[in-house]
C-alpha cells in the first residue's frame, strides 16, 4: 500500500497561499536578495539557499517540530541540518499540481523510525503541500491534527502509536483521502458515520477501543479494503453492505460484539474473497446467497451462535481455501461439504453435527435449541441464490493468488 509517487493524482489546480507569518527568505530559484529578519520560531534562514520558496517557508517547521522530538534512537533526524530538506530522512519532495516547475515537501514518512514527541499537532498541518504521512510504529500521542487545509493530501497512517481521543474526525470532508490507516492506537467511542460516505480504498481502524454499533450508511463507501477487528464495535452487520458488491474485496470484522442474523446481502459481494466475522455474537442460519460469492477464498464464522445446516451450495464453491465454521450450532453437514472436511478446507468442530468427531455435547447442543435460539428477520431471503442463471450478474471469476492484504493489518508494524 506504499505509494512514494505523491503527486500522481489528477488535482484541480489550486493556488498556494503561503504562510502570512513567513516572510523574506531567499531561495535559490529567485533572483532576489536576502532582505528582512529573520521569520519565527528563532530559525534564521538568511544564510541559508533553498531550491525553492516552498522549501523555504517549511523548513522552520520542520525545524520546530525537531525540537519536540523527546527521543530518537535510530538517529533518523540527524542530518535534518541545512537547507537541502528533500534530502532529510524520511521527508520527499515532488513538483505540486499547481506549478509542475516548483518543488514542494510532497511526503513523509517515518515508518519504524521509533520516534517520540508528544504531539504532531503544529508539523503536518502547517506543510501546506503534503500529500502523504506515514508514521507507522513510533510514539507519537496527543490528538490527530485538522488537516482539512491541505488540498492534495490523501494518505494518512498514524498506525501503532500512542494517540487517544475520539476518532479523529479532523479527516472527514478530505476529499482527496483515499487512505486511512489508524489501527494499534488508543482511539475510543463510536465511529463516525460520515468516514464512509467518503471515497476511501482502504480504512483500517482495527486494535483501537471503539464502540456502538455500525452505521445504516456502513455500506456507502467504495472501499476496498476494511479492518474493524479487534474492537468492541456491537449490533447487526447492516443490510447496506450489499452496496459494496463492485469494490470490496477483503474485510475483516473479527474479535468484536456484532449480533443479530447476516444479512442475506452478503451475497451481493461479488468481488468478495475474504470475510472474517470470528468471535462474535452472530447468530440464525447461513444465508444460501453466500453460494454467490464466487470469488471468495477465505470465509471464517468461527465461535458465534449459527445454527441449523450448512449450505451444500456454499461447499460448492470453487474457490474456497478456508471455509471455518467451528465453535457453532450447527446440525447437518451434505456430500459436497464433507468432502471439504476430508480436504481440509472445512472446519466444523466443536459444533451439533451428529457422528463427526470433536463435537459439543448433547446437552449443550439441546440447551441452545431450547433456550437460546432467536429467529431472523426476513425468513425467506435465507434459502434464495440471487446469482443463479439468468440473474443479473452471474458470471465465472478466475482465482487471485494474491495473499490478503487486511490480515497484515492484524500485526503492530507496516504492511
Amino acid at each position: 500500500m506504499e505509494n512514494f509517487s505523491f503527486f500522481s493524482k489528477a488535482f484541480t489546480c489550486i493556488s498556494f497561499l503561503l504562510l502570512p507569518f513567513l516572510i523574506s527568505v531567499l531561495c535559490q530559484n529567485s533572483s532576489e536578495s536576502p532582505v528582512g529578519g529573520p521569520p519565527p520560531l528563532a530559525v534564521n534562514t538568511r544564510k541559508l539557499i533553498f531550491k525553492d520558496k516552498r522549501l523555504a517557508v517549511v523548513y522552520p517547521v520542520i525545524q520546530a517540530f525537531k525540537k519536540t522530538i523527546t527521543a530518537d534512537p535510530l538517529n533518523r533526524t540527524g542530518n535534518w541540518v541545512g537547507s537541502d530538506i528533500c534530502n532529510y530522512t524520511g521527508l520527499y519532495c515532488d513538483n505540486p499540481p499547481d506549478n509542475v516547475s516548483a518543488l514542494a515537501l510532497a511526503g513523509i514518512d517515518f515508518n519504524g523510525f521509533l520516534l517520540a514527541a508528544p504531539t504532531v499537532q503544529g508539523f503536518i498541518d502547517q506543510l501546506p503541500d503534503l500529500a502523504i504521512f506515514h508514521a507507522n510504529s513510533n510514539k507519537f500521542s496527543g490528538s490527530v491534527p485538522d488537516i482539512s487545509k491541505l488540498p492534495y493530501f490523501y494518505e494518512l497512517d498514524i498506525s501503532n502509536n500512542v494517540f487517544s481521543g475520539t476518532f479523529p474526525t479532523t479527516v472527514i470532508g478530505l476529499k482527496e483521502l483515499s487512505f486511512l490507516d489508524i489501527r494499534f492506537n488508543s482511539f475510543t467511542g463510536s465511529v463516525p458515520p460520515q468516514i464512509f460516505n467518503q471515497a476511501l480504498e482502504a480504512l483500517f481502524i482495527n486494535n483501537n477501543d471503539f464502540t456502538a454499533q455500525l452505521p445504516e450508511n456502513f455500506g456507502s463507501t467504495p472501499v476496498l479494503y476494511l479492518t474493524l477487528a479487534n474492537n468492541k464495535l456491537t449490533g447487526p452487520i447492516p443490510r447496506s453492505i450489499g452496496n459494496l458488491n463492485s469494490t470490496l474485496i477483503e474485510v475483516l470484522l473479527l474479535n468484536n460484539k456484532l449480533s443479530g442474523c447476516l444479512p442475506y446481502e452478503l451475497g451481493f459481494l461479488k468481488e468478495l474473497k475474504v470475510f472474517d466475522v470470528e468471535n462474535n455474537l452472530l447468530t440464525g442460519p447461513l444465508p444460501c446467497s453466500l453460494a454467490c460469492l464466487e470469488k471468495i477464498e477465505l470465509l471464517n464464522f468461527a465461535n458465534n451462535l449459527l445454527y441449523w445446516e450448512i449450505p451444500e451450495e456454499l461447499c460448492a464453491l470453487g474457490n474456497l481455501v478456508n471455509l471455518s465454521l467451528s465453535d457453532n450450532y450447527f446440525t447437518k453437514v451434505g456430500p459436497v461439504c464433507r468432502k471439504l472436511i476430508k480436504n481440509g478446507v472445512l472446519d466444523v468442530r466443536r459444533n451439533c453435527i451428529h457422528g463427526l468427531p470433536d463435537q459439543k455435547s448433547l446437552h449443550e447442543c439441546a440447551e441452545f435449541y431450547f433456550k437460546y435460539i432467536r429467529f431472523c428477520p426476513y425468513p425467506a431471503t435465507y434459502k434464495t441464490i440471487p446469482c443463479r442463471p439468468n440473474a443479473p450478474w452471474h458470471h465465472h471469476w478466475a482465482r487471485s493468488k494474491k495473499a490478503p492484504v487486511t490480515y497484515k493489518t492484524l500485526s503492530r508494524h507496516k504492511f
